[in-house]
């Protein structure tokens, strides 16, 4: 029986724009990181006699879902940089890559095109919680092994 492992430990990764800098992260604070492609790459068309078109689509565009405790490193980092890209030119508001890699699974994830869809909610509670940043990337890159 073959046996394999996997952890979230072995996640490392860097977000990276050119004026801002970058925020190099192991995991700490980071409850999950999703990332969820856009587009449907085949659709079907079905005539009235049945007979299908099928369609193979372009498109690399996605998200990235990142839950991080709101005391950490990345949300504060994430909330800078919100902030600082809102403040710049219009022409830098998209040119945010990040790189991920998990060296349990040898798969990694190269992204550009990176803009935030929001600032994370911000939760006021008897406890701390987790912040929720969803960020839209224009070129999701899956590679494998």
């Amino acid at each position: 029986m073959a046996l394999s492992t996997y952890s979230f430990l072995d996640l490392s990764g860097s977000i990276s724009h050119p004026t801002i800098g970058s925020y190099l992260f192991t995991g700490e604070g980071v409850g999950d990181i999703n990332i969820s492609m856009s587009t449907d790459r085949s659709a079907h068309d079905v005539a009235s006699d049945g007979s299908v078109m099928v369609s193979k689509i372009a498109g690399n565009n996605g998200t990235i879902t990142i839950t991080a405790q709101q005391t950490s490193p990345l949300h504060f980092w994430l909330l800078d940089w919100y902030n600082t890209l809102w403040s710049l030119p219009t022409s830098e508001w998209a040119t945010t890559s990040m790189l991920l890699r998990n060296t349990s699974t040898g798969g990694s994830h190269t992204i550009k095109g990176i803009s935030p869809q929001k600032v994370g909610d911000t939760p006021y509670q008897q406890q701390g919680q987790r912040i929720t940043w969803t960020l839209m990337a224009a070129d999701i890159q899956h590679n494998s092994k």
